[in-house]
């Protein structure tokens, strides 16, 4: 499959700027995964869209202020680190930028000098292995301080307020991105689920590099995925294979449950628990196994995320939906509306 398969067009005024509010308010695109079949909603209709006994499955990553801005010791270069894996205490994987000039060996600064990096490799996919020291109790209050939100570059307005770039549900920190898809529950929202007979479990899968790679192959099969870091709690494996026993929907919010939950299932259909790191690359011929529906917002053309959605409705009946949505003037990209594939 060439990658050009998966493009669409899509006007540049459709890519949603700032988040609506409230958070449920967004467009709900609902499709017949069998059928193509679509129907328009809003998001605060889910209650009356999902049966009772179905389990949704969340992604309860927190996303962290990854984006450093600093200056290069010696000269005083601009630079910017993007934090995306961490690997010890006092190491993490980085983008950097200007990356010609940061090299191993060299040194950057943050803030008044309380926090400095020193580069300390090239890693696979062209980032960095960035070794951090700081001035305070510990790196994360320093991160807090200096850090700002990673945004993706195709959001050109400030944030007012940067917990709109999180879930309300979001938990534990280690995301360089956010689980989009769950940008829409609303607290009273997830209660409504609740009262309506719906269980609702939390992962965790931290996003990482993929989310700002594009696909640099022109073929599909030809591309490789990044490692990111999941959690399947032993009780929450118990209760969705429980759901599923009894008859229940399993329905992943957003690609990374659905990548995470498909890492972790056997060949019985059983969710393992466990703690570990996924480079699944789900694209056309892949065969599901517990996923029974998603919630999932419109992704960028040529995206490893378009080909996921595709492998499970089918490319001509994901795109057809895109096209859909286009001539609908449904909202784009992280924060835009949203789809249910059932």
């Amino acid at each position: 499959m060439q990658v050009t398969d998966f493009d669409y067009y899509l006007p540049a005024e459709l890519i949603a700027q700032v988040p609506l509010e409230p958070r449920h308010a967004a467009r709900l695109l609902v499709m017949q995964r069998q059928t193509g079949a679509i129907t328009h909603h809003h998001f605060s209709d889910l209650p009356s869209l999902i049966r009772p006994g179905d389990c949704l499955v969340v992604n309860d990553s927190r996303v962290i202020p990854a984006r450093l801005l600093g200056r290069r010791l010696p000269g005083g270069g601009a630079v910017e680190l993007l934090l995306l894996h961490r690997k010890s205490v006092t190491h993490w994987e980085a983008l950097v930028r200007p990356g010609r000039r940061l090299r191993p060996g060299v040194r950057v600064v943050f803030g008044e000098g309380e926090l400095v990096a020193t580069i300390e490799d090239t890693t696979a996919a062209g980032g960095r292995l960035v070794g951090f020291t700081w001035q305070g109790e510990s790196f994360e209050a320093v991160l807090n301080k200096l850090g700002q939100m990673p945004l993706p570059p195709y959001i050109k307005e400030k944030l007012a307020d940067p917990e709109r770039y999180q879930t309300v549900y979001s938990k534990v920190v280690g995301s360089a991105a956010a689980p989009t898809a769950g940008l829409h529950f609303t607290p009273e929202l997830l209660h409504s689920l609740l009262q309506a007979g719906v269980s609702i479990e939390y992962i965790t899968l931290h996003v990482g590099l993929g989310t700002f790679r594009p696909v640099q192959v022109d073929v599909v099969e030809e591309h490789v995925m990044h490692h990111e870091s999941f959690v399947v709690n032993d009780d929450v494996a118990t209760r969705i294979n429980a759901a599923r026993q009894a008859g229940g929907r399993i329905i992943a919010v957003g690609t990374t449950t659905a990548r995470t939950l498909e890492t972790q299932v056997d060949n019985d259909g059983h969710i393992k628990p466990g703690i570990g790191e996924t480079d699944i690359f789900i694209y056309p011929g892949y065969e599901w196994k517990v996923v029974d529906a998603f919630i999932t917002n419109f992704h960028l053309p040529k995206s490893t995320l378009v080909m996921l959605v595709a492998s499970f409705t089918g490319r001509e009946t994901i795109l057809n939906a895109y096209k859909h949505a286009v001539e609908e003037k449904y909202r784009f990209f992280s924060f835009g509306d949203a789809m249910f594939i059932k």
